[in-house]
């Protein structure tokens, strides 16, 4: 769980430019992601295979 506390302050202070997920992690980094406090400004894309893409926006999603 930490890991995925390290790469999501990473995303948000531009070290990295997103972070890749396989479906395999979903649900542990998910778990992570929902109750970080900036969670409305991390955007996933699902592409194939399950895979999903977060990248940080400085505009929060409604």
């Amino acid at each position: 769980m930490e890991k995925y506390e390290n790469m999501i302050k990473q995303l948000e202070n531009g070290e990295i430019n997103s972070i890749e997920i396989e479906k395999e992690q979903f649900y542990e980094f998910r778990e992570v992601l929902v109750k970080h406090p900036l969670f409305k400004h991390i955007r996933g894309e699902a592409k194939q295979n399950g895979r999903i893409i977060y990248t940080y926006q400085e505009i929060p999603r409604s």
